[in-house]
Protein backbone atom coordinates (compact mmCIF):
# COMPACT_ATOMS: atom_id res chain seq x y z
CA UNK A 1 0.00 0.00 0.00
CA UNK A 2 2.83 2.38 1.17
CA UNK A 3 4.41 1.57 -2.28
CA UNK A 4 1.91 2.65 -4.46
CA UNK A 5 1.62 5.56 -2.49
CA UNK A 6 5.25 6.50 -2.79
CA UNK A 7 4.74 5.55 -6.96
CA UNK A 8 2.05 7.71 -7.19
CA UNK A 9 3.42 11.14 -5.25
CA UNK A 10 6.94 10.08 -7.67
CA UNK A 11 4.51 9.90 -10.82
CA UNK A 12 2.83 13.58 -9.40
CA UNK A 13 6.24 14.94 -9.13
CA UNK A 14 7.49 14.03 -12.48
CA UNK A 15 4.40 15.44 -14.44
CA UNK A 16 4.91 18.97 -12.31
CA UNK A 17 8.63 18.78 -13.56
CA UNK A 18 7.30 17.90 -17.03
CA UNK A 19 4.76 20.82 -17.25
CA UNK A 20 7.27 23.50 -15.59
CA UNK A 21 9.44 22.66 -18.61
CA UNK A 22 7.46 23.26 -20.80
CA UNK A 23 5.79 26.37 -19.39
CA UNK A 24 9.47 27.55 -19.13
CA UNK A 25 10.51 26.76 -23.41
CA UNK A 26 7.13 28.45 -24.49
CA UNK A 27 7.88 31.91 -22.09
CA UNK A 28 11.69 31.44 -23.65
CA UNK A 29 10.23 31.02 -27.41
CA UNK A 30 7.08 33.51 -26.65
CA UNK A 31 4.76 31.00 -27.94
CA UNK A 32 1.20 31.92 -27.38
CA UNK A 33 -1.94 31.25 -29.63
CA UNK A 34 -2.73 34.90 -31.41
CA UNK A 35 -6.48 36.24 -31.77
CA UNK A 36 -5.98 36.42 -35.38
CA UNK A 37 -4.13 33.94 -37.72
CA UNK A 38 -2.51 37.03 -39.54
CA UNK A 39 -1.03 38.43 -36.83
CA UNK A 40 2.68 37.46 -35.54
CA UNK A 41 2.87 37.19 -31.52
CA UNK A 42 6.00 38.57 -30.72
CA UNK A 43 8.98 36.70 -29.39
CA UNK A 44 8.82 37.40 -26.09
CA UNK A 45 11.86 36.05 -23.29
CA UNK A 46 11.71 35.06 -19.94
CA UNK A 47 11.04 38.38 -17.66
CA UNK A 48 12.52 37.79 -13.96
CA UNK A 49 10.88 40.79 -12.42
CA UNK A 50 7.03 41.47 -12.31
CA UNK A 51 5.86 44.78 -13.82
CA UNK A 52 5.54 47.33 -11.83
CA UNK A 53 2.60 47.62 -9.90
CA UNK A 54 2.07 51.42 -9.96
CA UNK A 55 2.01 51.29 -13.83
CA UNK A 56 -2.21 51.65 -14.95
CA UNK A 57 -1.42 53.29 -17.54
CA UNK A 58 -3.01 51.89 -21.12
CA UNK A 59 -0.19 51.26 -24.52
CA UNK A 60 -0.53 53.70 -26.48
CA UNK A 61 -1.61 52.84 -30.18
CA UNK A 62 -1.49 56.09 -32.24
CA UNK A 63 1.73 57.14 -32.93
CA UNK A 64 3.22 59.37 -35.41
CA UNK A 65 7.31 58.86 -35.56
CA UNK A 66 9.11 61.11 -38.26
CA UNK A 67 12.05 59.36 -39.23
CA UNK A 68 15.15 61.40 -39.66
CA UNK A 69 17.74 60.41 -41.93
CA UNK A 70 20.86 58.36 -40.92
CA UNK A 71 19.50 58.70 -36.82
CA UNK A 72 19.03 55.07 -36.34
CA UNK A 73 15.18 55.46 -38.14
CA UNK A 74 15.30 52.36 -39.58
CA UNK A 75 15.43 49.98 -36.79
CA UNK A 76 13.20 52.04 -34.80
CA UNK A 77 10.91 51.39 -37.97
CA UNK A 78 11.14 48.25 -37.70
CA UNK A 79 10.16 48.16 -33.87
CA UNK A 80 6.96 50.15 -35.29
CA UNK A 81 6.28 47.76 -37.80
CA UNK A 82 5.99 44.47 -35.65
CA UNK A 83 3.67 46.21 -32.59
CA UNK A 84 1.53 47.39 -35.33
CA UNK A 85 1.97 44.04 -37.75
CA UNK A 86 1.57 42.30 -34.04
CA UNK A 87 -1.66 44.31 -32.65
CA UNK A 88 -3.48 44.60 -36.17
CA UNK A 89 -3.11 48.06 -36.23
CA UNK A 90 -3.58 50.30 -39.19
CA UNK A 91 -0.52 52.59 -41.08
CA UNK A 92 -0.81 55.52 -42.94
CA UNK A 93 1.53 54.19 -45.65
CA UNK A 94 3.09 55.97 -48.51
CA UNK A 95 2.34 55.27 -51.77
CA UNK A 96 5.77 53.77 -52.79
CA UNK A 97 8.45 53.81 -49.55
CA UNK A 98 8.47 57.73 -48.97
CA UNK A 99 5.78 60.63 -48.61
CA UNK A 100 6.97 62.03 -51.71
CA UNK A 101 10.07 63.24 -49.42
CA UNK A 102 11.97 65.63 -50.30
CA UNK A 103 8.65 67.69 -50.81
CA UNK A 104 6.70 68.97 -47.79
CA UNK A 105 4.46 66.27 -47.02
CA UNK A 106 0.57 66.44 -47.69
CA UNK A 107 -2.53 64.10 -46.53
CA UNK A 108 -3.46 63.28 -50.01
CA UNK A 109 0.01 61.31 -49.87
CA UNK A 110 -1.63 58.57 -47.66
CA UNK A 111 -2.65 55.04 -49.45
CA UNK A 112 -6.26 55.33 -49.14
CA UNK A 113 -6.85 58.77 -47.45
CA UNK A 114 -9.93 60.37 -48.26
CA UNK A 115 -10.53 64.14 -47.22
CA UNK A 116 -14.38 63.79 -47.39
CA UNK A 117 -14.25 60.06 -45.02
CA UNK A 118 -11.96 60.38 -42.04
CA UNK A 119 -10.68 56.84 -42.33
CA UNK A 120 -8.85 55.38 -39.32
CA UNK A 121 -5.01 55.17 -38.59
CA UNK A 122 -2.80 53.85 -35.77
CA UNK A 123 0.69 54.63 -36.88
CA UNK A 124 2.24 57.10 -39.06
CA UNK A 125 6.63 56.37 -39.40
CA UNK A 126 7.71 56.22 -43.08
CA UNK A 127 9.99 59.43 -44.50
CA UNK A 128 8.84 62.57 -44.69
CA UNK A 129 9.32 66.27 -44.77
CA UNK A 130 7.43 67.18 -42.16
CA UNK A 131 4.33 69.04 -41.85
CA UNK A 132 2.49 69.04 -39.10
CA UNK A 133 -0.87 70.47 -40.14
CA UNK A 134 -1.20 67.54 -42.63
CA UNK A 135 0.04 65.30 -40.70
CA UNK A 136 -2.86 66.25 -38.54
CA UNK A 137 -5.34 65.77 -41.24
CA UNK A 138 -4.60 62.08 -41.16
CA UNK A 139 -3.69 60.64 -37.81
CA UNK A 140 -6.03 60.93 -34.77
CA UNK A 141 -5.83 63.66 -32.03
CA UNK A 142 -4.34 62.00 -29.26
CA UNK A 143 -1.48 60.95 -31.59
CA UNK A 144 1.74 60.71 -29.57
CA UNK A 145 4.84 61.97 -31.81
CA UNK A 146 8.18 61.73 -31.20
CA UNK A 147 11.75 61.71 -33.33
CA UNK A 148 15.00 61.10 -33.02
CA UNK A 149 18.29 63.26 -33.45
CA UNK A 150 21.95 62.59 -33.88
CA UNK A 151 24.84 64.36 -33.88
CA UNK A 152 25.45 66.39 -37.13
CA UNK A 153 29.11 65.51 -37.60
CA UNK A 154 28.25 61.90 -37.44
CA UNK A 155 25.21 62.79 -39.31
CA UNK A 156 27.12 64.43 -42.67
CA UNK A 157 30.08 61.32 -42.19
CA UNK A 158 27.25 59.09 -42.45
CA UNK A 159 25.65 60.92 -44.98
CA UNK A 160 27.93 61.74 -47.42
CA UNK A 161 29.25 57.72 -47.44
CA UNK A 162 25.35 56.78 -48.01
CA UNK A 163 24.04 59.61 -50.63
CA UNK A 164 27.24 60.46 -52.63
CA UNK A 165 25.78 58.99 -55.84
CA UNK A 166 23.17 61.77 -55.40
CA UNK A 167 23.68 64.99 -53.75
CA UNK A 168 25.08 66.94 -56.05
CA UNK A 169 27.51 68.66 -53.49
CA UNK A 170 29.24 65.28 -52.16
CA UNK A 171 29.26 63.98 -55.60
CA UNK A 172 31.29 67.86 -56.57
CA UNK A 173 33.97 66.95 -53.60
CA UNK A 174 36.69 64.26 -54.31
CA UNK A 175 36.76 62.93 -50.76
CA UNK A 176 34.88 63.82 -46.96
CA UNK A 177 38.06 65.64 -46.30
CA UNK A 178 37.69 67.63 -48.81
CA UNK A 179 34.12 68.35 -48.01
CA UNK A 180 34.73 69.13 -44.72
CA UNK A 181 37.45 71.30 -44.97
CA UNK A 182 35.62 73.67 -47.83
CA UNK A 183 31.87 72.96 -47.95
CA UNK A 184 30.82 76.04 -49.35
CA UNK A 185 32.91 75.26 -52.20
CA UNK A 186 30.95 72.47 -53.37
CA UNK A 187 27.24 73.40 -51.71
CA UNK A 188 24.97 75.15 -53.72
CA UNK A 189 21.33 75.55 -52.01
CA UNK A 190 18.68 74.34 -54.14
CA UNK A 191 20.55 72.09 -56.13
CA UNK A 192 19.56 68.48 -56.41
CA UNK A 193 19.95 66.45 -52.60
CA UNK A 194 21.61 68.99 -51.18
CA UNK A 195 19.45 69.03 -48.29
CA UNK A 196 21.33 65.53 -47.44
CA UNK A 197 24.86 68.21 -47.05
CA UNK A 198 23.54 70.38 -44.72
CA UNK A 199 21.46 70.61 -41.67
CA UNK A 200 19.45 67.61 -43.28
CA UNK A 201 17.65 67.17 -39.71
CA UNK A 202 16.46 70.55 -39.43
CA UNK A 203 15.49 70.03 -43.53
CA UNK A 204 13.07 67.12 -42.61
CA UNK A 205 11.66 68.76 -39.68
CA UNK A 206 9.68 70.77 -42.14
CA UNK A 207 12.14 74.18 -41.58
CA UNK A 208 14.31 75.95 -43.98
CA UNK A 209 17.92 74.43 -43.81
CA UNK A 210 19.26 77.14 -46.12
CA UNK A 211 18.21 79.85 -43.55
CA UNK A 212 21.02 82.38 -41.90
CA UNK A 213 21.52 81.44 -38.53
CA UNK A 214 20.10 83.74 -35.74
CA UNK A 215 19.55 82.34 -31.88
CA UNK A 216 15.59 83.70 -32.62
CA UNK A 217 15.32 81.61 -35.77
CA UNK A 218 16.94 78.80 -34.21
CA UNK A 219 14.92 79.26 -30.63
CA UNK A 220 11.85 79.83 -32.38
CA UNK A 221 12.45 76.14 -34.91
CA UNK A 222 13.37 74.34 -31.59
CA UNK A 223 10.32 75.85 -29.52
CA UNK A 224 8.03 74.13 -32.05
CA UNK A 225 9.59 70.91 -31.81
CA UNK A 226 9.15 71.18 -28.52
CA UNK A 227 5.41 72.24 -28.68
CA UNK A 228 5.01 68.94 -31.22
CA UNK A 229 7.12 66.15 -30.05
CA UNK A 230 6.05 64.25 -26.85
CA UNK A 231 9.76 63.01 -27.02
CA UNK A 232 12.95 63.45 -29.04
CA UNK A 233 15.38 60.49 -28.86
CA UNK A 234 19.35 60.15 -29.53
CA UNK A 235 21.15 57.87 -31.60
CA UNK A 236 24.05 58.16 -29.62
CA UNK A 237 22.06 56.48 -26.58
CA UNK A 238 19.75 54.79 -28.50
CA UNK A 239 19.17 51.83 -25.40
CA UNK A 240 18.41 54.81 -23.31
CA UNK A 241 15.53 55.74 -25.61
CA UNK A 242 14.72 52.85 -26.02
CA UNK A 243 13.72 52.39 -22.38
CA UNK A 244 12.29 56.22 -22.23
CA UNK A 245 10.37 55.38 -25.21
CA UNK A 246 8.61 52.26 -24.03
CA UNK A 247 7.57 54.22 -20.68
CA UNK A 248 6.38 57.04 -22.88
CA UNK A 249 4.19 54.70 -24.81
CA UNK A 250 3.11 52.31 -21.68
CA UNK A 251 4.72 49.13 -23.63
CA UNK A 252 6.65 46.45 -22.41
CA UNK A 253 10.50 45.88 -22.54
CA UNK A 254 9.90 42.88 -24.99
CA UNK A 255 8.19 45.51 -27.59
CA UNK A 256 11.80 47.79 -28.10
CA UNK A 257 14.26 44.77 -28.05
CA UNK A 258 15.75 45.40 -31.71
CA UNK A 259 18.32 44.53 -33.58
CA UNK A 260 20.37 47.42 -35.32
CA UNK A 261 19.06 47.62 -38.71
CA UNK A 262 20.44 49.85 -42.06
CA UNK A 263 24.19 50.17 -40.65
CA UNK A 264 27.00 50.40 -42.38
CA UNK A 265 29.83 48.29 -42.74
CA UNK A 266 32.54 51.05 -42.26
CA UNK A 267 32.47 54.72 -41.14
CA UNK A 268 35.48 57.02 -41.31
CA UNK A 269 36.04 58.21 -38.17
CA UNK A 270 36.60 62.06 -37.69
CA UNK A 271 39.20 64.20 -35.57
CA UNK A 272 38.08 66.91 -33.35
CA UNK A 273 38.75 69.37 -35.58
CA UNK A 274 36.23 67.68 -38.16
CA UNK A 275 34.00 67.18 -35.66
CA UNK A 276 33.94 71.01 -35.05
CA UNK A 277 33.81 72.18 -38.60
CA UNK A 278 30.81 69.72 -39.56
CA UNK A 279 29.08 71.05 -36.43
CA UNK A 280 29.52 74.88 -37.41
CA UNK A 281 28.26 73.86 -41.14
CA UNK A 282 25.52 71.82 -39.83
CA UNK A 283 24.41 74.91 -37.06
CA UNK A 284 21.25 74.89 -37.17
CA UNK A 285 21.41 70.98 -36.89
CA UNK A 286 23.91 71.63 -33.80
CA UNK A 287 21.97 74.01 -32.23
CA UNK A 288 18.90 71.54 -31.97
CA UNK A 289 20.69 68.43 -31.26
CA UNK A 290 22.43 70.45 -28.19
CA UNK A 291 19.03 71.71 -26.89
CA UNK A 292 17.58 68.18 -26.85
CA UNK A 293 20.36 66.27 -25.57
CA UNK A 294 19.96 68.32 -22.46
CA UNK A 295 16.38 67.59 -22.07
CA UNK A 296 16.80 64.34 -22.77
CA UNK A 297 19.17 64.11 -19.89
CA UNK A 298 16.75 66.17 -17.70
CA UNK A 299 13.85 63.52 -18.32
CA UNK A 300 16.87 60.85 -17.73
CA UNK A 301 17.07 61.99 -14.41
CA UNK A 302 13.48 62.13 -14.11
CA UNK A 303 13.26 58.71 -14.99
CA UNK A 304 15.59 57.72 -12.32
CA UNK A 305 19.45 56.79 -13.19
CA UNK A 306 19.86 53.14 -10.74
CA UNK A 307 16.25 52.63 -13.02
CA UNK A 308 17.67 53.71 -16.12
CA UNK A 309 21.09 51.27 -16.00
CA UNK A 310 19.04 48.33 -14.42
CA UNK A 311 16.37 48.50 -17.53
CA UNK A 312 19.36 49.30 -20.14
CA UNK A 313 20.90 45.77 -19.01
CA UNK A 314 18.04 43.97 -19.33
CA UNK A 315 17.32 45.41 -22.50
CA UNK A 316 21.09 44.48 -23.71
CA UNK A 317 20.00 40.70 -22.10
CA UNK A 318 17.30 40.45 -23.75
CA UNK A 319 18.85 41.20 -27.03
CA UNK A 320 21.69 38.72 -26.63
CA UNK A 321 19.21 36.07 -25.73
CA UNK A 322 17.10 37.10 -28.99
CA UNK A 323 20.12 36.60 -30.95
CA UNK A 324 21.66 33.65 -29.81
CA UNK A 325 18.02 31.86 -30.83
CA UNK A 326 17.33 34.00 -33.94
CA UNK A 327 20.88 34.68 -35.79
CA UNK A 328 23.83 32.92 -37.37
CA UNK A 329 26.39 34.19 -36.32
CA UNK A 330 27.08 36.81 -33.62
CA UNK A 331 27.17 40.30 -35.37
CA UNK A 332 25.78 41.59 -39.06
CA UNK A 333 26.66 40.33 -42.42
CA UNK A 334 26.68 41.93 -46.02
CA UNK A 335 23.98 41.47 -48.18
CA UNK A 336 25.74 38.87 -50.37
CA UNK A 337 25.56 36.42 -47.35
CA UNK A 338 22.17 37.06 -46.81
CA UNK A 339 20.64 34.29 -49.21
CA UNK A 340 16.36 35.38 -48.38
CA UNK A 341 14.84 38.14 -50.31
CA UNK A 342 13.12 38.63 -47.61
CA UNK A 343 15.51 40.00 -45.05
CA UNK A 344 18.88 41.27 -47.44
CA UNK A 345 19.25 45.09 -47.32
CA UNK A 346 19.08 47.87 -49.83
CA UNK A 347 22.42 48.63 -51.23
CA UNK A 348 22.31 52.48 -52.77
CA UNK A 349 25.72 52.42 -53.94
CA UNK A 350 29.45 51.68 -53.69
CA UNK A 351 29.33 51.41 -49.34
CA UNK A 352 27.95 48.16 -47.73
CA UNK A 353 24.98 48.07 -46.23
CA UNK A 354 24.64 45.17 -43.47
CA UNK A 355 21.68 42.86 -42.33
CA UNK A 356 21.22 39.60 -40.49
CA UNK A 357 21.26 35.93 -41.56
CA UNK A 358 18.27 33.52 -39.38
CA UNK A 359 18.78 30.53 -38.65
CA UNK A 360 17.59 27.82 -40.39
CA UNK A 361 17.05 25.19 -37.88
CA UNK A 362 13.94 27.17 -36.34
CA UNK A 363 10.52 25.96 -35.74
CA UNK A 364 7.81 27.46 -38.61
CA UNK A 365 6.71 30.53 -36.12
CA UNK A 366 10.13 31.30 -34.42
CA UNK A 367 11.55 31.51 -37.26
CA UNK A 368 8.66 33.83 -38.62
CA UNK A 369 9.14 36.00 -35.64
CA UNK A 370 12.89 36.15 -35.73
CA UNK A 371 12.78 37.10 -40.02
CA UNK A 372 10.46 39.47 -38.64
CA UNK A 373 13.01 41.11 -36.55
CA UNK A 374 15.65 41.95 -39.00
CA UNK A 375 13.20 42.79 -42.33
CA UNK A 376 14.72 45.56 -43.56
CA UNK A 377 11.98 48.44 -43.85
CA UNK A 378 11.25 48.44 -47.38
CA UNK A 379 9.96 45.09 -47.32
CA UNK A 380 8.14 45.16 -43.83
CA UNK A 381 6.68 47.76 -46.05
CA UNK A 382 5.50 45.88 -48.89
CA UNK A 383 4.24 43.18 -46.11
CA UNK A 384 2.28 45.71 -44.46
CA UNK A 385 0.66 46.99 -48.22
CA UNK A 386 -0.09 43.66 -49.05
CA UNK A 387 -1.95 43.31 -45.31
CA UNK A 388 -3.72 46.56 -45.56
CA UNK A 389 -4.77 46.60 -49.12
CA UNK A 390 -4.92 42.91 -51.01
CA UNK A 391 -5.68 42.72 -53.89
CA UNK A 392 -9.17 41.10 -54.79
CA UNK A 393 -9.07 38.00 -57.28
CA UNK A 394 -11.51 39.94 -59.87
CA UNK A 395 -11.53 41.82 -63.74
CA UNK A 396 -10.39 44.63 -61.61
CA UNK A 397 -6.93 44.75 -59.98
CA UNK A 398 -7.63 47.34 -57.71
CA UNK A 399 -6.66 47.07 -54.34
CA UNK A 400 -9.30 47.04 -51.46
CA UNK A 401 -8.14 48.68 -48.11
CA UNK A 402 -8.16 45.78 -45.42
CA UNK A 403 -10.23 47.24 -43.05
CA UNK A 404 -13.03 48.04 -45.42
CA UNK A 405 -12.85 44.12 -45.78
CA UNK A 406 -13.46 43.20 -42.32
CA UNK A 407 -9.90 42.39 -41.20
Amino acid sequence: MRLSQVCRIQFLGFGLVALMAIGFTIQILGIHFPKRSSQIPPLHLVTEEPPPSYRTCQPKQHIMFLKTHKTAGSTILNLLHRYGDRNGLVFALPYRYQFNYPNSFQSHRVKGYNASFRQHYDIMCHHMRFNYQEVRKVMPPDTFFFTILRDPAKVTESSFSYYRAVSLAFKKAPNLKAFISHPSRYYRPGERSNHYARNSIWFDLGFNSDAPFTETYVKSGIRAVENIFNLVLLAEYFDESMILLKEELCWDLNDVVTFKLNSRGTSKALDNEDIEKLREWNKLDWNLYSYFNRTFWDKVEGFGRARMDYEVKKLKEKTQQLAKLCLEGSGPVVAEQIKEDAIKPFQPGKEKILGWAVRKDLPHEVRTRCIRMVTPELQYKDLLDAHQFPVVASNSSAPIPARILGR
